[in-house]
């Protein structure tokens, strides 16, 4: 297995396993396979390039992704948001999600950024547990930030600093 960051030559790769995880976990993300599928390649390719993405492949098929998406404001550029998360259910458990943050996480920090962030449904506790487990504190609940069909889902807002600091606002963070 390697991590790959995707080029926009990747554009195939990319909107393979984009759909993939939209439609096999299609609760987890907020966008829908359908906002994607409608997509042209070159807005796949702006989607690509406009964000820092990673794939975990074994030979040439992906077995996950992950994205950075770096805060453009300068007074900003130093916060990132990982996105669009997803790993294959054969690959769970394997460390295919560790090596993409760890990849993602060295990437982040060679250009800059110091403070990485990220939404998660309240309810994804193995999510959770895994961010925790990976340095994340919860910094913030949001009440039916999601929709899900007509329900509302609650999110965590978690964050993580990556320059060797836990920012005040983030010691002693509940659990």
């Amino acid at each position: 297995m390697r991590i790959k960051h995707l080029d926009p030559d990747d554009v195939d790769i990319f909107r393979s396993i984009r759909l993939e995880a939209l439609t096999r976990e299609p609760q987890a993300f907020a966008s829908t396979a359908a906002d994607w599928e409608r997509l042209s390649t070159e807005e796949w390719r702006a989607r690509l390039t406009a964000n820092t993405v990673f794939v975990a492949l074994e030979g040439d098929q992906p077995l996950g992704i992950m994205g950075l998406m770096r805060e453009r404001a300068s007074r900003l550029a130093h916060r990132g948001t990982i996105i669009m998360v997803y790993v294959r259910d054969e690959a769970r458990g394997s460390g295919v999600a560790r090596q993409l943050l760890a990849q993602l996480t060295d990437h982040a920090r060679s250009t800059g950024i110091r403070l990485l962030e990220l939404v998660v449904r309240a309810d994804n506790e193995p999510a959770i547990r895994f961010y925790e487990r990976e340095g994340f504190h919860r910094i913030g609940h949001v009440p039916g930030g999601m929709l899900d069909g007509d329900e509302e889902v609650d999110e965590y807002l978690m964050a993580r600093h990556i320059d060797g600091r836990a920012p005040p606002a983030l010691q002693g963070a509940a659990r």
